[in-house]
């Protein structure tokens, strides 16, 4: 089974402990959420990452599995919406 992309919701804003607790993930604040993105190996890691964000007490707000370039395509419009903001 190939690797897939996901992106990962959750409610809040995370600072760099948490965002530690998922080093093969990308994060990204959109609003008042947490954006994980990136590139699992299988099911076996995603359960992982729901585990880890279960135990560290936050609020799963979405789960979505995307293609490569539509996960390109996202973290390039965050990265412009980001720089027109400084």
């Amino acid at each position: 089974m190939p690797q897939q992309n996901y992106e990962i919701r959750v409610r809040g804003r995370l600072g760099g402990t948490f965002r530690t607790a998922f080093p093969s993930l990308r994060a990204r604040t959109q609003g008042n959420d947490t954006v994980l993105s990136g590139s699992l190996v299988d099911r076996a890691a995603l359960y992982g990452v729901l585990a880890i964000i279960e135990t560290l007490g936050l609020k799963l707000i979405g789960l979505q599995q995307v293609t490569g370039l539509e996960l390109v395509s996202r973290m390039v419009r965050a990265v412009h919406h980001h720089i027109a903001y400084i």
